[in-house]
């Protein structure tokens, strides 16, 4: 019986460095998987990377070396940007390993023992994009290149295996009329109604013009096509092939998260392909826009492919994580400007949070030597603890629904309160009036309390400024064990609790 909450980043082709387009979707995934932990669900969070195909033989081929080493020497390069990235995935697949491999032969021969005829043999002729893995018609053609790389396509005739994608129109119509949220945001799932109601043409699943890749189970002079080998990969960390129990706990997945040019292959490839082998398909496919940098897409021949490694060294991990998903409106484009970074560190992440915690923890120390005094003045937390209660609610409804930006900026809600709230209190006066010390703790303790609601709901998205927030509050338990949500509800900072005031949680930056 399904149990966990699984959700999966796109594995990535490893022939080149991973560039910030691509760490945008593993924070997403990341920020999602973390938000489920912290609500006490099970869950499973998988990425990777996907090492056969002809483009990742040309790309070898090039660097003069045989395919197998060339990813073996890339893919490393892939876990240090997620390490640095605070990545906290729980499996990472690479489709070279033999568990993929026997899952990939397992599904092609299910469909194809199907009794339906689903994989037939034929020729075909096209015009092909090696970045896409893809074939196109002429009219699918931007200026006569790919239209989501916008380079010449190639023609190519072979004798291929083919999936009977066309039998699975009603199907799939049915899917996706029965449940909207299948395919998100709403966008996406029109675009792919669309693509179906215009008539499914079946695809190529085998080559024989290059030898990168897992053999077909009936006939192993033909390679299997990329995208029938590497969507399996879902289903490979499941358990499909080698664990049932753990494929019955686990799929269908809840989420996977793409970037939109790959909406067709998960949204109609895949389903249709799970359909044929008896597979349950996925849950939702939830397909994000681009990241664009002065206004292009992502690319090192545009020169726009800056490495995360980049950024992180000038603002912090931190920083990083929070700007792209607070910055550009989650499933929509939108465009990276150094300018928009420092603006976005600076305002809401120095004079917000950081401001906040340090004028609190200095505040602490300096009038009750560190201790997080009783709040025994009624009143004196006006409305802090409503605003507290419906952010917490909201952001748990926002975050169920991906809408990341808009969750985060509910948080920032609750940092823009605390501050106005600290402004209205003045409690720099109140140190100056014994007779007022009673209020000025019980003013105290609320603003220490927000920092610790606060420090709870960054958890997902800046793991490690929510970790230092939770030690300079000086609380015993781990903030790994608390859970929402408890840990959402007010009053859980216990009065007596030392505090431990250290350095800026996010510092000026230089210049």
């Amino acid at each position: 019986m399904k149990d966990t909450f699984y959700i999966t980043s796109p594995i990535y082709y490893p022939n080149d460095v991973p560039h910030i387009g691509h760490a945008y979707n593993a924070v997403a995934v990341d920020l999602i998987a973390r938000y489920h932990r912290l609500r006490g669900e099970r869950v499973f969070h998988l990425t990777g990377t996907d090492e056969h195909g002809l483009k990742l033989q040309r790309a070898a081929e090039s660097a003069g070396m045989d395919p197998k080493r060339w990813v073996d020497e890339m893919e490393p390069r892939w876990r240090e940007v997620w390490a640095r990235l605070d990545i906290a995935y729980d499996d990472y697949i690479r489709t070279t390993e033999a568990r993929h491999s026997a899952a990939v032969v397992k599904l092609l021969q299910a469909v194809h023992d199907n009794g339906r005829d689903d994989i037939y043999l034929g020729s075909y002729e096209g015009l092909y994009c090696v970045p896409c893995e893809l074939y196109y018609t002429e009219a699918d053609l931007v200026d006569g290149t790919c239209p989501i790389h916008r380079r010449p396509v190639e023609r190519m005739s072979e004798e291929n295996y083919f999936f009977r994608l066309s039998a699975y129109t009603d199907r799939l119509l049915e899917r996706y009329t029965s449940d909207p949220d299948a395919i998100q945001p709403e966008v996406r799932r029109n675009e792919v109604l669309s693509l179906i109601r215009g008539g499914l043409q079946d695809f190529s699943i085998s080559r024989t013009s290059f030898s990168w890749g897992v053999p077909l189970p009936w006939d192993p002079e033909h390679v299997t096509y990329v995208w029938f080998d590497a969507l399996t990969n879902y289903i490979t960390a499941a358990g499909y092939a080698d664990d049932p129990d753990a494929f019955a706990r686990t799929w269908p997945a809840d989420i996977h998260l793409i970037g939109k040019d790959i909406v067709r292959q998960h949204a109609v490839y895949w389903p249709a392909m799970l359909m044929a082998g008896s597979v349950e398909p996925p849950k939702q496919v939830w397909a994000h826009g681009f990241l664009t940098v002065g206004g292009q897409k992502m690319s090192k021949t545009n020169a726009t492919g800056i490495h995360p490694f980049q950024l992180i060294d000038e603002f912090g991990v931190d920083a990083y994580r929070y700007y792209f998903m607070r910055e550009i409106q989650f499933g929509q484009d939108g465009n990276f400007s150094w300018e928009s970074m420092v603006e976005r560190h600076t305002a809401d992440l120095a004079n917000g949070l950081g401001n906040l915690a340090s004028r609190v923890l200095a505040m602490l120390e300096s009038s009750f030597d560190g201790a997080v005094p009783a709040p025994t003045v009624d009143g004196a937390a006006a409305d802090l603890p409503k605003v507290v209660a419906e952010r917490v609610r909201r952001v748990d409804e926002l975050m169920l629904r991906v809408a990341l930006s808009q969750a985060i900026g509910a948080v920032w809600e609750i940092v823009g309160r605390a501050n106005q709230y600290l402004v209205e209190k003045q409690p720099w006066r109140m140190a100056k009036d014994e007779a007022r010390r009673e209020e000025l703790g019980s003013v105290l303790y609320a603003a220490a309390e927000t920092l610790r609601v606060l420090a709870v709901l960054i958890s997902p998205i800046m793991p490690s400024a929510s970790e230092r927030l939770w030690q300079q509050l000086g609380i015993p338990e781990p903030l790994s064990s608390v859970r929402l949500p408890e840990a959402g509800s007010w009053g859980g900072l216990r009065p007596g609790t030392v505090t431990k005031r250290a350095g800026s949680l996010f510092p000026r930056l230089d210049g």
